[in-house]
């Protein structure tokens, strides 16, 4: 692949990496003689994500073994230590800018480390007093504001567990999440604003929240100004604020383990998986990420577009970490045009700018040049993740933006970070991720096993790491959590990409080896889909794929109807109006389409990765496996599906 980037000699001595690649060597006396060795060495002991700690000066009670157990599914890290992820989020206390907060509606807030310190202070206070405990639940309907982030270390200082949904969810699709958790206190918003108009939540909250019968209280933040409704036992952010006095905040010490994030993952049946995280393995991928792999400083100004729906902002939030300055943006990535975000970028001079393939190749096909309208001069990293960034993204970049370290990044909420990324001391290839992470036992595999450079297979990882999930919630015996990334391969994790090494040791991931869909690189889980097709009353059943389309990901759902029932744009209307509704935006189809028939196994399970082979033209194997292989007929060569 061609290069499109070198780092010079002065980039590659002052980069973190190499700081931390010195203080290895000094410690152990032993000599690193390029990225790959160093990468070995972090795979083949444990001692290494010690050391991490040590470089990153992470506040903890740190002692014992590094992990115990011997393979990726039984390993417990740091058994005997005790450490709380809020506690390293607010270790400055200074008058220095810690997060800085845009909306489209033209809301601009800043917040220093000490007003932030303050604010958590406040909000922890009122938490210990309706009674949140270590191992509670909180749960946030919230944007990327401000506001979110005090919610959320105000819930972990407590040693409380933290989840979150962005406010464009659907009704059912909080039930779908929140119900399973059963939280303690809600946080939410009014309203939110996209692409210029408002959109008023009350309705809303009054509904869903009291169909959480463990809510104890609602906290209210008046975000959008859009009046007030009676919610039970609700009182305002703002009168918490004026409650209480800050005062030290009483950080509770947890096991390395303790559950610090539940997040969300969907498959094709059921609602959606509860995936948790705890507070080191968290904290410590985050940190080398944040430091070795994107070489983020004190004093940098980090931004990711994002909602709270989305592991980038659990990535993002954790940069106060490095006493980074964290910039937040709430609303339509293109409203009241494509340069939104970039005039931020200029405004308040960003030195990460984080976003998704599909914005990229927004901003390639509306011929939006940034370099040519904005001053970029502090901006040293751009990090693309969600879905593969193609070679041409890769020209737009460095033609249209500048010069910068182009880190394209694969991982998932599994792992809430990344098993490929960045590699500041590297060249950028195009069209290649520049390699595995520090600690990350990287392979791609087939059947039987590993497969040579420049062929393609699933990516998996071979040993343990500490950011692979606690636990699935609600999965005492833990077959969910095995089934979900053990079941393939015998103590490997299979993450669900199809991948390959190149032979220049990069990687390319070419799309999701699941059925899972991943339009705009959101991923988005069937079953949300199904639930909502099945609540209109014309439909009998349904199918739902991902069909590849102009570079991404477009929602192609089929329905088999009532008997002398035809598919009318009446009815296309209802079905997108549910799904919205209940959901969100990005779960309605771009195409809706009537069936005859719908393919099953013999066991009767609906069966999605053969329609999609179909559609995309490719052979379907273990045809014998399906009870009615003819009603594949019905989705092979539709006109309304070619490729233009």
């Amino acid at each position: 692949m061609t290069v499109v980037w070198t780092p010079s000699q002065d980039q590659i001595l002052n980069s973190n990496l190499k700081r931390f690649e010195n203080f290895v060597s000094r410690k152990l006396g032993k000599e690193f003689k390029s990225y790959q060795e160093l990468h070995e060495f972090s795979i083949s002991t444990p001692e290494f994500w010690r050391l991490l700690i040590e470089f990153c000066e992470v506040i903890g009670d740190w002692q014992g073994p590094v992990y115990e157990g011997g393979n990726i599914i039984t390993a417990k890290w740091f058994p005997q230590s005790k450490l709380n992820f809020a506690e390293n989020m607010l270790k400055n206390r200074s008058q220095d800018t810690a997060l800085v907060f845009r909306c489209e509606n033209r809301i601009f807030e800043n917040v220093t480390f000490t007003e932030l310190y303050d604010q958590v202070s406040k909000v922890a206070q009122h938490l210990r007093a309706l009674g949140v405990k270590k191992g509670d639940r909180v749960a946030g309907f919230l944007p990327n504001f401000i506001g979110s982030i005090v919610a959320m270390l105000a819930t972990v200082s407590v040693g409380a567990i933290w989840s979150s949904c962005s406010p464009d969810f659907g009704e059912q699709g909080v039930i779908d999440r929140f119900g399973q958790i059963e939280p303690k206190v809600l946080f939410c918003v009014d309203g939110y604003f996209y692409n210029g108009k408002s959109h008023n939540c009350l309705g809303k909250i009054k509904s869903f929240s009291a169909k959480l019968p463990t809510v104890k209280q609602v906290v209210m933040f008046d975000y959008a100004s859009l009046g007030k409704i009676s919610i039970k036992n609700s009182i305002s952010y703002n009168e918490i604020l004026d409650k209480y006095n800050p005062k030290k905040i009483e950080f509770k010490r947890v096991d390395f383990d303790h559950p610090l994030y539940i997040m969300y993952s969907s498959g094709t049946t059921g609602v959606p998986k509860c995936i948790v995280h705890g507070h080191g393995g968290t904290l410590l991928q985050h940190l080398k990420e944040h430091q070795l792999h994107t070489n983020i400083s004190s004093g940098d100004r980090i931004f990711y577009f994002t909602t709270c729906s989305w592991m980038m902002w659990n990535w993002l939030v954790s940069a106060l970490a490095t006493q980074a300055t964290i910039m937040l943006y709430d609303g339509s990535p293109s409203y009241p045009d494509d340069t939104v975000l970039w005039r931020f970028a200029n405004d308040e001079q960003f030195t990460l700018f984080g976003t998704s393939a599909k914005y990229i190749e927004t901003l390639m096909k509306n011929n939006v040049k940034p370099r040519a309208n904005f001053k970029l001069k502090n901006l040293k990293t751009i990090c693309s993740t969600g879905s593969p960034l193609s070679p041409e993204s890769y020209d737009f970049i460095y033609k249209n933006i500048g010069p910068v370290h182009l880190a394209s990044i694969s991982g998932g909420t599994d792992i809430v970070s990344c098993f490929v990324l960045g590699i500041p001391t590297l060249p950028v290839k195009r069209g290649e991720i520049q390699g595995p992470g520090l600690g990350m036992a990287v392979e791609i595999w087939n059947d039987t096993g590993k497969v040579k450079r420049g062929r393609r297979g699933e990516l998996v990882c071979t040993k343990p790491f500490p950011s692979r999930p606690v636990k699935f919630w609600n999965d005492k015996d833990r077959k969910k959590y095995y089934l979900a990334y053990f079941d393939r391969f015998k103590d490997v994790w299979a993450h669900g990409d199809f991948a390959e090494q190149t032979l220049d040791s990069g990687y390319i991931i070419h799309g999701r080896s699941d059925a899972t869909l991943n339009p705009g690189g959101v991923r988005i889980g069937t079953a949300e889909i199904y639930r909502q097709v099945d609540r209109v009353d014309e439909v009998l059943e349904s199918i739902v794929i991902g069909q590849t389309w102009e570079n991404d990901i477009r929602i192609v759902l089929f329905v088999k109807l009532k008997e002398g029932i035809n598919l009318q744009e009446t009815l296309i209307d209802t079905i997108k109006e549910t799904i919205k509704y209940n959901c969100t935006v990005r779960h309605v189809p771009s195409k809706i389409l009537q069936v005859n028939d719908i393919p099953r196994t013999k066991s009767g399970k609906i069966v999605e990765i053969p329609v999609r082979d179909i559609v995309h033209g490719k052979e379907v194997r273990n045809m014998e496996a399906l009870a009615n292989p003819e009603a594949l007929d019905f989705f092979k060569d539709r006109p309304e599906l070619a490729l233009k």
